[in-house]
């Protein structure tokens, strides 16, 4: 794996694991799907995880986020914003918002234009929007947000 890929892969897994939170059993998430581990929904077999899964332990859980971020989040923004293969730090932090959120809505986004286009400003902006759930600003979703735009800011950490 390239330098910029394995830094991205780096910031998006420590990301996920601060903002999703290690849980060994099955739950429901907010959205109201079942997962476990640091927010695994589809296994890397690909089955989808269901309220009878047995409980998983954190390395297992860590090899899973890295699995998934790596052949599904990351690969689906890099196809959408080819330009980020330079930027690992944004492509980082994109990969975390694609983990939270799904590669489509990325895709589908002004965001994703915005960032097409460079435009680290209004690129943002935009990333700052995604802090809802139901309707409601989710304070969680507020300080991730905030994490990924920093590292999207001009020298970004």
């Amino acid at each position: 794996m390239s330098a910029p890929l394995s830094e991205a892969l780096q910031i998006a897994t420590q990301l996920c694991k601060h903002f999703e939170g290690f849980r060994a059993k099955p739950y429901l998430c907010p959205a109201g799907y079942w997962t476990i581990g640091y927010g695994t929904v589809y296994k890397p077999d690909g089955k989808r995880v269901t309220e009878h899964d047995p409980a998983i332990d954190e390395p297992t859980a860590l090899s899973w986020l890295k699995y998934t971020l790596l052949n599904d989040y990351l690969a689906g923004v890099l196809r959408a914003s080819p330009n980020l293969f330079t930027n690992p730090k944004a492509l980082g932090a994109l990969n975390d918002f694609a983990y939270n959120l799904g590669v489509s809505r990325y895709r589908a986004s002004t965001l994703r234009k915005r960032v097409e286009e460079s435009n680290w400003d209004e690129a943002i902006l935009e990333l700052r929007k995604w802090r809802r759930s139901g309707g409601k600003i989710l304070p969680g979703l507020v300080r991730r947000r905030e994490a990924e735009a920093a590292l999207m800011q001009p020298g970004g950490e």
